[in-house]
């Protein structure tokens, strides 16, 4: 099962953001699903630029969040993201795993042949997209180190 086309850079960047934002209403916040039974959220507020908080998280990368910048390997991996969502559980390429960024437990869901990741923040009641991108080189080494340890808890 191949993954949907890039989203190539036209040039024009207020109209392929615009652009981003479609696909990404249409293909991910827009769209029901749910993982292991919890419902996934999308975060809208606070909104910048009339677009939806977690939106800049899909194409953008940086710590500080007013000072985010665009990263086209994001941009142009937008409709992964559902197809990720979508065929998590059906798709032996895929994997997925558990890991904790301070209080919190990220759900981890990642196509390791194609280096693109999502990534969900478990709540009460359902799991919130925080972010989806495109896995540099020495990020890979974590994934795989968390994802055994994952696997192996997993046996205990």
């Amino acid at each position: 099962m191949p993954l949907p086309d890039l989203f190539p850079f036209n040039g024009d960047w207020a109209k392929y953001e615009n652009d981003l934002y479609e696909i990404y209403l249409d293909t991910v916040s827009r769209v029901p699903r749910r993982f292991n039974g919890f419902p996934i959220r999308c975060r809208f507020n606070p909104a910048t630029k009339g677009k939806g908080y977690g939106f800049w998280h899909i194409i953008s990368e940086g710590r500080v969040e007013e000072e985010r910048t665009p990263d086209l390997r994001r941009c142009e991996r937008i409709r992964w993201i559902g197809w990720l969502l979508d065929n998590v559980n059906s798709d032996e390429r895929i994997s997925w795993w558990e890991n904790k960024r301070g209080r919190e437990t990220h759900v981890v869901i990642w196509i390791e042949e194609a280096d693109f990741a999502v990534v969900l923040a478990k709540r009460t009641t359902s799991l919130l997209l925080l972010s989806a991108y495109y896995v540099k080189p020495h990020r890979k080494a974590d994934f795989l180190r968390e994802r055994e340890e994952f696997l192996n808890a997993q046996k205990d």
